[in-house]
């Protein structure tokens, strides 16, 4: 058996010098990722050591000199120091093996392998044994690397670009990071701290150097800026960017609105809220239809409200349930919605929404939201319930937390218009709508909400 060591950039490459030094009966014994080169501990390439080895040199095949370490290895091993069992496995292996690299179609397991149909090496008892590298001292590759043996025989020039693009994309970054220590480092002191506050809120990056850089736009001087000038030229570029993507409250052309969002947001609460204010502010007369038979007590609790405000309730489970109740709720001037909380990690689950939520004429979606959530969360939910359309964005538990920059995050990244904030579980207080002016305010800490 001839074992042979590669450091290579792609296994492309090592395939190429496998398939040159050793032929294709050659087999993979294993890869493993390696890092070179570089300056104190960074800048470092990755490399692949690859391992492979084949049972008999083919003599047709002249081998070149190479630069990399070979293993030293004799004769091939004698198969009857090999356990029956592990050395059906290696052939198979290794006929496997063979095939991906030539491109032939995989033989049955009753199929005779290279291994199986290549001589049994002569042994001489008088000459003693040499212990030899086995099979069974170095670690199989993994078996879905055998499966990509062949994708990677004509895909060597569209791994080297995505290596190349994936290199820009890393170099683009530690340029832009280059570039915006050196821009913080020369804004005024007074402006440095009110982006160190806005960083602390969780605002990403991106919508942070853009307010900073119009911010700075604003003055001839920035040596001269004052703490005070400074947030004021901050909350004016914070209201400009909420300025189009405040929603309002609910139209008054509405008829329906769905409210949709995860489990624990506190749907069924702020619909409560919503209720009382069209209610006693806007004299509308109000219906409830609720979907979430799936948590205890979810139908009571909407029922109690429903008790306390005087409108009425209906419960569905299926499409035709919703009709039907459409039709009892149709002297109503607006009719709420209470969907299931779902999992938004299970599009299953969240798909089931979708039969409920048919985009009706004059209606409305709401997508419910906690402040407490995590960024990334709100990201994935938005992602899932996008499914059907969503209008606007309710953000919920505003008093228990002091973090608001997932808020901006969200509008930024999504077509939402934010209609609402709860900040308590007051029915019918701790409802709010939101203006710019408010938002910048609380971002900015000028106000609790």
């Amino acid at each position: 058996m001839r074992v042979k060591r590669y450091i290579v950039d792609t296994m492309p490459d090592a395939m190429l010098k496998i398939r040159t030094d050793l032929g294709s009966d050659a087999v993979i014994l294993s890869t493993k990722e390696l890092k070179t080169g570089g300056f104190l501990g960074m800048f470092q390439k990755k490399k692949i050591e690859v391992i492979a080895a084949v049972e008999k040199e083919q003599a047709s095949e002249p081998v070149k000199a190479q630069p990399e370490t070979i293993i030293p290895a004799a004769s091939a091993v004698p198969k009857r120091v090999v356990p029956d069992a592990y050395r059906k496995s290696s052939e198979a292996f290794a006929e496997s093996m063979r095939q991906a690299l030539a491109g032939e179609p995989t033989q049955s397991a009753e199929g005779n392998s290279v291994a199986s149909s290549a001589p049994a090496p002569s042994f001489n008892p008088s000459v003693p044994e040499i212990p030899q590298p086995t099979l069974q001292h170095i670690p199989l590759v993994p078996e879905e690397t055998v499966h990509r043996v062949s994708e990677y025989n004509g895909s060597a020039d569209g791994l080297q670009q995505e290596k190349l693009f994936e290199e820009l994309r890393e170099m683009k970054k530690m340029m832009a990071e280059l570039s915006r220590e050196k821009e913080m480092a020369a804004l005024p002191e007074s402006l440095i701290e009110i982006a160190d506050r806005l960083k602390k809120q969780g605002i990403q990056q991106e919508l942070l150097d853009t307010w900073l850089s119009e911010a700075m736009g604003q003055f001839p001087a920035p040596e001269l800026i004052t703490t005070v000038d400074a947030k004021a030229a901050m909350k004016f570029q914070i209201e400009q960017f909420t300025q189009s993507r405040i929603g309002g409250g609910i139209n008054t052309s509405t008829k329906i609105v769905y409210v949709a969002g995860p489990t624990g947001v506190g749907k069924t609460t702020t619909i409560a809220k919503l209720a009382a204010e069209q209610l006693f502010k806007y004299k509308r007369k109000v219906g409830f239809i609720t979907s979430d038979t799936y948590r205890i007590s979810a139908v009571e609790q909407l029922r109690t409200y429903a008790s306390i405000l005087g409108v009425p309730l209906e419960v569905v489970q299926s499409p035709g349930d919703l009709q039907r109740s459409l039709q009892r709720l149709a002297e109503c001037d607006l009719i709420l919605m209470d969907t299931a909380g779902r999992n938004y990690r299970n599009e299953l689950l969240v798909s089931e929404l979708q039969s409920l939520l048919a985009p009706l004429e004059n209606s409305e979606t709401y997508l419910v939201l906690s402040f407490t959530s995590k960024t990334e969360d709100m990201r994935t939910i938005t992602e899932h319930f996008s499914k059907y359309p969503l209008d606007k964005v309710i953000f919920t538990k505003a008093d228990e937390t002091g973090s608001y920059g997932a808020l901006f995050n969200l509008l930024q990244e999504y077509p939402l218009r934010l209609s609402y904030m709860t900040n308590g579980q007051n029915v019918p207080d701790d409802l709010l709508m939101p203006s710019p002016d408010f938002l910048a305010n609380l971002l900015l800490g000028e106000i609790l909400p």
